[in-house]
């Protein structure tokens, strides 16, 4: 009976520590994807920058060719300091297991949509950072 006892507290335990952990881990990827989102919306380069690995890479189709870039370098490109985007964003849905995650993003302006895929990895076990994006846009009455 004791070992019962004691196998129900410890997986009981190792449960609450692996929530509690998952809730930390989606908590940092939102702050993670709110400086995307967030430096995108303001034309904050420095801001948008933070969300992304080095590396990170953006796939999408263009004149039914596929592309892929380099992220940061195609942002620093095309976002200017000016005055915040006329705009809403949702973040869809987070799916984490354990180093790795994903997200899905819905931007809105006022007659188009774009909707992101992004993947995640957590560096040096602390920081999450979106390791490539494909995303695709569509006029806003068909999304």
């Amino acid at each position: 009976m004791k070992t019962k006892i004691v196998l129900f507290i410890t997986t009981s335990l190792l449960a609450l520590t692996n929530y509690s952990q998952t809730t930390n881990d989606y908590d940092k990827i939102k702050t993670t994807l709110n400086y995307y989102l967030e430096g995108g919306t303001n034309n904050d380069f420095n801001l948008l920058k933070k969300a992304f690995h080095e590396n990170a890479t953006m796939s999408y189709i263009n004149d039914d060719k596929y592309v892929e870039v380099n992220a940061i370098n195609f942002f620093k490109k095309v976002i200017k300091p000016g005055p915040k985007q006329n705009r809403t964003t949702k973040i869809d849905y987070i799916n984490v297991s354990g180093k790795v995650a994903n997200a899905k993003i819905t931007i809105t302006y006022k007659s188009l949509v774009l909707v992101d895929y992004l993947n995640l990895i957590k560096i040096n076990n602390a920081e999450w950072k979106i390791v490539n994006k494909v995303y695709d846009r569509f006029p806003k009455n068909k999304n």
